[in-house]
């Protein structure tokens, strides 16, 4: 009775065998899930990529905004502007309805990153303005 019975090898192996391929099934689940994952990730990181280099270039958003504040219709409403270390500024204590709508025209179809925006009306035809700009 000191020998081993080969049924009871052959089972064994069996056993191993089925434990090591449920083992194996599981880690290819596991392995296909963070691969999706890395694609979305590699998405997301793409679209953020691209996003920063339209909202947080300094130069482009400066040159842009200095165009835009030299124009004829902009330029009578004598608009301050802050330049900061991440933001610009804009501040008019009184500026016509005209030049109002042609810089929020501009501004809001432009790819600014406006953190805040504030305008009160003053009269019929003037308005105060203060719009922060980051980069």
């Amino acid at each position: 009775m000191n020998r081993v019975n080969p049924l009871h090898i052959g089972v064994l192996l069996c056993v191993v065998f089925i434990f090591v391929v449920f083992n194996l099934s599981k880690a290819k689940s596991e392995l296909d899930e963070v691969k999706n994952s890395y694609r979305d990730t590699m998405k997301v990181a793409t679209k953020l990529q691209a996003l920063n280099e339209i909202y947080s270039d300094k130069q482009s958003v400066e040159k842009s905004l200095n165009r835009l504040l030299k124009q004829s219709s902009i330029k009578s409403a004598k608009i301050q502007k802050k330049i900061g270390t991440s933001s610009i500024v804009l501040v008019s204590k009184s500026i016509n309805k005209t030049a109002l709508t042609s810089l929020m025209a501009k501004v809001l179809n432009g790819s600014y990153n406006i953190v805040s925006l504030k305008i009160k009306r003053l009269s019929n035809k003037n308005a105060s303005l203060e719009m922060e700009i980051k980069w």
